[in-house]
C-alpha cells in the first residue's frame, strides 16, 4: 500500500513537472510561431469555404514570416478588424507598398 502511494506521488510529480514545462512552451509557440484558426464566411471563396458549404475551413497561421514583413502578393493574411477590434478578419494581399491599383 505504501509502495502504491509512493508510485502515485511520483506520477503526480512527473505530470506536474511536464505540465509546467509544456504550457509555457505551447503558449509561446502559438503566440510566436504558428497557430490554427477557423475560417468562416464567404469572403475568401473559392479559395476557402468553396461551394458555399456550411462547414468552416481550418488554416495554419504562420506568425514567423510576418515578423520579417515577408508578405507577397497572393498571400492570405489574418488581422484584427478595424471596425471591431474583437474580431479577426482574413484577406488576400493584392498589392504591396508602392503598387497602383485600378
Amino acid at each position: 500500500m505504501a509502495q502504491a502511494q509512493g508510485l502515485g506521488k511520483r506520477y503526480i510529480k512527473a505530470f506536474l513537472k511536464g505540465f509546467f514545462v509544456a504550457v509555457p512552451v505551447t503558449v509561446t509557440f502559438l503566440d510566436r510561431v504558428a497557430c490554427v484558426a477557423r475560417v468562416e464566411g464567404a469572403s475568401m471563396q473559392p479559395s476557402l469555404n468553396p461551394g458555399g458549404r456550411q462547414a468552416s475551413d481550418v488554416v495554419l497561421l504562420n506568425h514567423w514570416s510576418i515578423r520579417n514583413y515577408d508578405v507577397q502578393r497572393g498571400d492570405i493574411v489574418s488581422l484584427v478588424s478595424p471596425r471591431n477590434p474583437e474580431q479577426k478578419i482574413i484577406k488576400r494581399v493584392i498589392a504591396l507598398e508602392g503598387d497602383i491599383i485600378k
